[in-house]
């Protein structure tokens, strides 16, 4: 594989059936997600205006509630796949260099898990709509990763303990 390819998204995403709540299993480092963080989760709905709004929370390294919301655009184009995403005030949000790239990699047939990656192959998030996977999902679209060029070896495991409030 040539590590200039950009990694490839699904084809086409069906954004109803992927909106909702997320946990995130694995990631690979990110600064705004502490190593320590725990019980990550990420929900997504529609805005009236076409924007999906992206409510992400998790326990601190003390065990405190965090959130953060942001707002993901998808790419024109992309089959839904392609979303850029801002974690700034609403008013600073249309500033383009402040958004993220948050490319669907793989989804399976019943929006059940997901593999989202960013075209510089530094960001990577497995998700699933439960706390845990089993053992040949999880190593089944971590493959998938590899195959696309992302480097597993900081991979942290996101544990969940059960112990987020709404």
């Amino acid at each position: 594989m040539n590590t200039h390819d950009e990694p490839r998204t699904v084809p086409s995403l069906e954004l109803h059936r992927y909106l909702g709540t997320w946990y995130e299993i694995a990631r690979l480092p990110e600064r705004h997600e502490p190593a320590e963080y725990s019980d990550i989760t990420a929900t997504y709905t529609l805005n009236d205006d076409g924007t999906v709004r992206v409510d992400n929370r998790a326990l601190d390294d003390e065990g405190e509630p965090a959130q953060v919301i942001g707002q993901a655009m998808i790419v024109e184009g992309s089959g839904n796949a392609k979303l850029e995403v801002s974690f700034m005030p609403e008013g600073l949000r249309w500033i383009p260099f402040t958004r993220g790239d948050y490319w669907v990699l793989r989804v399976d047939d019943d929006y059940r898990t997901a593999l989202v990656g960013t075209p510089n192959r530094k960001h990577l998030w497995l998700l699933s709509r439960a706390p845990t996977i089993d053992a040949a999902t999880r190593s089944a679209f971590l493959e998938t990763a590899v195959e696309q060029g992302y480097d597993l070896g900081e991979l942290i495991t996101t544990p969940h303990r059960g112990t987020m409030t709404a």
